[in-house]
């Protein structure tokens, strides 16, 4: 895929998840960006895969001037929401800021993007209520593609369905997805053991790591910078750096009287094909070996080719029980539930 055609594709994906800012900047960076700078050189003529399937370039630049936005870069910040400019002035300013903080943006785009969209939650609460309802065992949670792990205190947090909450008493965080189908039951599943690996995580307990976090967050959605700082705020989990098959292999070792999850959220696809071939074989060999005092979970919530959504699918062990739980936003903004167990 040409450059032009990845800032397009990205352009309708933002307008598909509710960001008009995005869209617009990506339609003119698709339209008006040259070769000829040193920066936009090397985007034009970038090794890889430049579309979202990929490197995702264009949300890699995105998220470098954002980062510059954040960090208080005054005349990038007045053509950025909420403020409303002209298309040339929105080009000609982000145009200049390339060029004038060329070597801030060239070493930024050196990394992929990492949006950790707590929202994701939403699908894990309702897993976990699932699981729940088969097993009343403490959690041990191991999440692959962690990112910074705001995922990994899913359990602290709560989301409503019409007038009932669904998760923690006194969560740190309410959701409110858009949900259709059943409601999962109340419970309280207790995780007593957290825990994430990514190749590059996100420490976002230092200030690098929360303008990293922050910067992938679209500027003309505030609410998502709101749930982020409050999820920041409570976050107390531990995360590996590693590989995810070679980090899981030294977890897969049951321990008695506990029930152990392993999921990933829109992780799981980008894993090279021998990696998912590798990850299969051992998670289904320790459930071959899963008792119902130390039974294990897999919850997925990953593309799978239906336009628009992800599936959200839970294996159980012993037994090997697959169910198809929901589609779900790939924000977690919405929530079709199928599961009427």
């Amino acid at each position: 895929m040409t450059l032009k055609k990845a800032f397009l594709s990205q352009s309708k994906s933002c307008g598909k998840l509710g960001s008009p800012f995005m869209q617009r900047l990506f339609a003119i960076c698709a339209d008006r960006m040259q070769p000829g700078t040193p920066l936009t050189d090397r985007m034009f003529n970038w090794p890889g895969d430049v579309s979202s399937a990929g490197d995702s370039v264009p949300l890699r630049l995105a998220g470098g001037l954002h980062a510059l936005v954040l960090q208080g870069d005054a005349r990038l910040g007045q053509v950025y929401p909420p403020n409303g400019v002209s298309d040339d002035q929105l080009w000609d300013t982000v145009a200049a800021s390339m060029t004038r903080h060329h070597d801030f943006l060239d070493d930024w785009i050196n990394s992929p993007p990492q949006t950790n969209e707590v929202r994701r939650s939403v699908a894990l609460i309702a897993a976990g209520h699932v699981i729940h309802s088969f097993y009343q065992l403490p959690f041990i949670v191991s999440e692959l593609g962690a990112s910074a792990g705001l995922n990994l205190m899913w359990d602290q947090y709560a989301m409503q369905v019409g007038q009932q909450i669904i998760g923690a008493d006194g969560p740190a965080l309410t959701f409110e997805p858009d949900w259709s189908g059943l409601v999962p039951s109340v419970a309280h599943p207790k995780v007593v053991e957290r825990r994430g690996v990514d190749l590059n995580p996100i420490d976002a307990r230092s200030a690098a790591g929360q303008l990293r976090l922050r910067a992938y967050l679209w500027p003309d959605q505030p609410e998502r910078r709101a749930l982020t700082d409050k999820a920041i705020s409570i976050f107390d989990a531990a995360i590996d750096q590693g590989d995810a098959i070679d980090w899981l292999e030294t977890r897969l070792t049951p321990r008695a009287g506990h029930l152990h999850i392993i999921y990933h959220t829109i992780a799981w696809q980008y894993f090279p094909g021998k990696v998912q071939e590798r990850g299969n074989k051992l998670i289904e060999a320790a459930g071959a070996v899963a008792t119902p005092d130390a039974p294990l979970a897999l919850v997925s919530m990953e593309a799978d080719g239906t336009p628009k959504s992800a599936a959200l699918t839970l294996r159980l062990w012993p037994g090997d029980l697959r169910f198809n739980l929901a589609r779900v936003d790939f924000h977690g903004r919405w929530v079709n539930w199928t599961y009427d167990g």
